[in-house]
C-alpha cells in the first residue's frame, strides 16, 4: 500500500495537469477567436458596388444614454460643428478604397389662407340677416434646391477606416407672397384684413397694403476638403464623423415689394427693391462652406 503522502502528491500533480490543460484550451480559444475576428473583418467593410446612406447618430446616442439612465439629461457628443443644410447624403463605392459622394435636397412649400371682411359701401343688414362680406386671401410659397458631389478616398484595415477627399456643392433658395383683396382701394381707403405682414406704409408715409412680396434668390456655392474616420460596429454599419475646410460663397439677390396706397386724393402703386448682399468665407466647416453631411457623429448603412 502506498504511503498517504504519495496519494497527496498524485492528486496535486493531477490538479496541476488540469490547470495546464485549461490554459492550453484558453490559448487555443483565444487564437481561434482572434483569427475568426480578423477573418470576419472583411465582411464588415463595404465592397465595390455597394451603396451607403448616412444619418445623424445623435438621436440614437441620446436614446441609449437615457435608456440606461439619466432622466432625459444624457445628450450625445458631436464630432464638431452641426450640419445646417438638411440634405440626404449617400455614397457609391467604385472600389473598396474609393467612393463617390452625393447629397441632395429638393424642397417646396406653400401656405395660403383667407378671411372674410365687410364689403365697403354695402347697406347695413336688417336682423337677422348677416352683413355682406368679401374675401381677402394670401398665398405664400418657397423653394430650396441643394446638391453636391465629391470623391472619397479610404485608407485603413480592420474595422477602423479613415477617409479623405473633396466635394463641390450648390444651394438655391427663393420665396414669394401674394395678397388679393375683396374691397378695391379708393381715395378714402378700403376695408382690409390684417394677415400680419401685408399692411405697411409707402415711401411717403401713407398707409399701404402689399400685393406681392418676393425674396431675392439666395445662391450658395461651397468647395471643401474633408477628413474623417468611421468604425464598423456591425457588418456594414459604421459610426463616424468628419472635419471639413474650404471655400464658401453666398449671394443674396434683391428682394422686391409691390404695394398700393392712397394719399387721400390719388391712388398709386409702388415697387420697392431691397438691397443685394454677398459674403465670402475660407474656413473650417460653417454655414458658408458645408456642402455635405458633416459635423455630427453619423451612422452609415452600407448595402
Amino acid at each position: 500500500m502506498k504511503p498517504f503522502r504519495d496519494y497527496i502528491s498524485t492528486f496535486a500533480q493531477t490538479i496541476t495537469n488540469l490547470k495546464g490543460m485549461k490554459k492550453s484550451f484558453l490559448a487555443v480559444a483565444l487564437i481561434l477567436g482572434t483569427t475568426t475576428t480578423f477573418a470576419q473583418d472583411k465582411q464588415y467593410l463595404p465592397e465595390s458596388g455597394d451603396w451607403a446612406i448616412g444619418v445623424d447618430a445623435t438621436p440614437f446616442l441620446n436614446y441609449f444614454g437615457n435608456f440606461i439612465g439619466g432622466n432625459g439629461l444624457n445628450t450625445a457628443p458631436t464630432f464638431d460643428f452641426p450640419s445646417w443644410n438638411q440634405t440626404i447624403s449617400g455614397k457609391y463605392f467604385a472600389s473598396e478604397d474609393m467612393a463617390y459622394r452625393a447629397a441632395l435636397r429638393i424642397g417646396f412649400g406653400s401656405d395660403k389662407g383667407s378671411a372674410s371682411i365687410g364689403q365697403d359701401g354695402a347697406a347695413a343688414p336688417t336682423y337677422p340677416a348677416l352683413p355682406t362680406t368679401v374675401e381677402d386671401s394670401y398665398k405664400a410659397g418657397g423653394s430650396v434646391i441643394g446638391l453636391s458631389g465629391g470623391l472619397e478616398m479610404r485608407k485603413g484595415s480592420g474595422r477602423l477606416i479613415g477617409f479623405y477627399g473633396g466635394e463641390l456643392g450648390m444651394t438655391f433658395a427663393s420665396g414669394k407672397e401674394t395678397y388679393t383683396y375683396g374691397n378695391a382701394l379708393t381715395t378714402t381707403g378700403a376695408g382690409t384684413s390684417d394677415f400680419g405682414s401685408n399692411l405697411t406704409v409707402d415711401t411717403y408715409g401713407n398707409p399701404a397694403r402689399i400685393t406681392e412680396s418676393k425674396s431675392g434668390m439666395t445662391t450658395v456655392i461651397g468647395l471643401r476638403g474633408f477628413i474623417g474616420a468611421e468604425y464598423f460596429v456591425l457588418p456594414k454599419l459604421s459610426l463616424g464623423g468628419e472635419f471639413g475646410w474650404g471655400l464658401g460663397l453666398v449671394s443674396n439677390g434683391a428682394s422686391s415689394t409691390t404695394m398700393e396706397s392712397t394719399n387721400g386724393t390719388a391712388i398709386g402703386t409702388q415697387t420697392i427693391e431691397g438691397t443685394k448682399s454677398s459674403s465670402f468665407a475660407l474656413d473650417t466647416d460653417n454655414d458658408n462652406t458645408v456642402v455635405g453631411a458633416s459635423g455630427a457623429i453619423r451612422v452609415t448603412f452600407h448595402f
